[in-house]
């Protein structure tokens, strides 16, 4: 993995990859190739590092000169990041180039069985294998080539593939990892993700699993494993370009916390009409909401993050029971579904490799599945019986804010939804948690009005090494995503515990100066909370405190306090969140990293 783009057109292909390329980087990657047919050969060039190296070797693409090529940024799975194991891989006789995301999970098996026919592998990857696989079944015909090619391989795969004997046409296929066709007037293009192809085209098709298109410079062709043509819709994106640009922002991650006040506008206008929640997409009738009797939040990383919060707001407002799961360990568990279960998939790209396997594992029992998810016709959304869409746009940072934001939004508009459905809450609290959830964008906005605040704080922590986030109940989900949004992006060890938990071990991890950040936000837990602050201000720890306005009794325990505005309590995670967010920013920003691209991180996870 991470991300492809292929161009075949009557410009200059080279340099199209190299700027669709640059629109994948978010995705992280730690190599970058490209491959063009220049009119007798395939023209190679790749590099470790970040794509500049590839640009200044190029010279821009200036010298690789041809109108059909494949382009690839890696991020190391098989084998350590090198010149040679960088994508695109050749076959033999370099008549074949691919470019490969995923995970071929037979390769070993395969490779051997290539070496005992005489072929010689000079990379790591398990991407080679299919260079040399593509080599061993040609024929001459590569729809035929490719098709005998997948009924071999195991895993998953978005694949670009070149053949010299064939320079008017490149091909691609999918299996488990995302892949779009863009069709554009000067050409046609294949990409791992919408912003790479942007600049061009608005009109993309979503490619199915084991589907196979042929692309020329005025063409498109869909088949199916059987090499059956198929006929496909395409979309028209809508976003503004410039959502995907950084608009006078340093870094998209600062652009896009900005942008959070209007991105949960935009999730929560639709579904509000005339003080009633209407959510056309659920697909579900009042009856069959009223016979849910159990509740599977499936997700990962930040996803889980919206999770662990859902719980308390579904079993509060709805006493629907609920359970939480990593998307990665859930299918592993054998999960026992009784009837009238929901399993619920939350996923900012709708691409995520364990939160897909685990809907299609729901599916398999005959579980009704949801799908929350940002990105329209991404898997999740096409596989689920239902989906959900966060309106957030399109999200290029690493570290998710708008798409977290977003998700906790939809999943408050369900709970809510299902409460009244199920008269767990009569009309007085239903418009009272409407009135509060309209007002939360405003509050957003107010909160990001403190940053200069926040960035002076976060100015003393730039070389801590240790630091603990604490909380009970919402505020113990609140201090999960705090937590990994500091780790991800400044790299400071940073842990979150539930606040009843410190007798029980972490509190002997507390020294002079340690930076404990608590979350005090549920009032019924204050007293509790309260408590556990004083507990390691005593040894030495130095206690940032988020709470709500007018909790002044904090200010005993707390060293620095951060003021929400008042809401429900079932909805401060959408305030507290923001403090924190931007807390990890500036101690990133402050130590000197890549904000938007931390380190052996990837945006879209897509394999296992």
């Amino acid at each position: 993995m991470c991300g492809i783009v292929g161009y075949i057109g009557s410009e200059q292909a080279a340099p199209i990859l190299l700027d669709g390329l640059s629109k994948l980087e978010y995705r992280g990657y730690d190599s970058a190739g490209i491959a063009v047919f220049n009119g007798s050969e395939i023209d190679m060039v790749k590099s470790t590092g970040k794509l500049k190296v590839l640009e200044e070797l190029t010279k821009g693409g200036a010298t690789l000169p041809g109108f059909s090529g494949i382009g690839h940024t890696r991020w190391a799975t098989h084998g350590s990041p090198t010149d040679t194991n960088a994508h695109p891989h050749y076959n033999k006789d370099c008549s074949i180039a691919v470019v490969h995301n995923g995970i071929i999970e037979n390769y070993l098996k395969l490779r051997r069985k290539l070496e005992k026919k005489g072929y010689q592998f000079v990379s790591e990857t398990d991407t080679e294998v299919l260079a040399h696989l593509l080599d061993y079944y040609y024929n001459g015909n590569p729809l035929d080539t490719i098709t005998k090619v997948l009924y071999r391989v195991e895993g998953s795969y978005a694949l670009g593939i070149l053949f010299k004997e064939h320079p008017e046409e490149i091909y691609a296929v999918r299996k488990d990892s995302p892949l779009i066709v863009g069709q554009g007037k000067e050409g046609n293009f294949i990409a791992s993700d919408v912003p790479a192809v942007l600049k061009y085209t608005r009109n993309v098709y979503f490619i199915e699993n084991q589907e196979i298109v042929r692309l020329t410079k005025d063409s498109l062709n869909f088949y199916n494993i059987d090499e059956e043509e198929i006929q496909k819709e395409s979309t028209e994106i809508e976003w503004d370009i410039s959502a995907a640009e950084k608009a006078g922002y340093e870094y998209f991650m600062l652009k896009e916390i900005y942008e959070q006040p209007q991105a949960v506008t935009d999730t929560l206008r639709p579904r509000l009409k005339e003080n009633e929640i209407l959510i056309e997409e659920l697909g579900m009738t009042e009856e069959e909401i009223r016979e849910i009797s159990k509740i599977y939040i499936v997700a990962c990383g930040s996803a889980y993050h919206t999770g662990v919060t859902a719980k308390y707001v579904f079993e509060g407002l709805a006493r629907i029971p609920v359970e939480v799961d990593l998307a990665s360990e859930f299918r592993y568990r054998n999960p026992i579904f009784q009837p009238g279960t929901l399993v619920i998939v939350v996923s900012q790209s709708g691409e995520t490799a364990d939160s897909l396997a685990a809907l299609r594992e729901a599916k398999n029992c005959g579980v009704r599945t949801l799908g929350i998810v940002n990105v329209v016709g991404s898997s999740i959304a096409r596989e689920a019986d239902n989906v959900m869409y966060t309106w957030a746009g399109p999200e290029i940072a690493v570290a998710t804010t708008k798409a977290y934001s977003t998700q906790l939004v939809a999943e408050y508009l369900l709970a809510i939804h299902f409460a009244k459905v199920r008269n767990q809450i009569d009309e007085q609290q239903f418009q009272s948690l409407l009135n509060d959830l309209k007002k939360l964008p405003d509050q957003i906005e107010l909160l990001l009005g403190s940053k200069e605040k926040l960035q002076h704080f976060a100015n003393r922590y730039l070389a801590t090494e240790h630091v603990f986030f604490i909380g009970r109940g919402i505020d113990y989900a609140i201090s999960l995503e705090g937590s990994l949004k500091l780790k991800e992006i400044s790299y400071i060890h940073s842990e979150a515990y539930a606040a009843g938990e410190l007798k029980h071990g972490t509190i002997s991890l507390i020294e002079q100066d340690t930076l404990v950040v608590a979350l005090v936000t549920q009032k019924s837990l204050y007293k509790k909370t309260l408590s556990n602050m004083q507990e390691v201000r005593t040894r030495g720890a130095f206690v940032m405190a988020v709470t709500n306005a007018g909790n002044k009794e904090v200010e005993k325990s707390a060293d620095y306090v951060v003021y929400l505005p008042e809401t429900n309590p079932y909805f401060t995670n959408s305030l507290a969140v923001i403090p924190l967010q931007l807390f990890g920013y500036y101690v990133s920003l402050g130590r000197g990293l890549d904000v938007d691209k931390p380190r052996n991180l990837a945006k879209s996870v897509t394999v296992e």
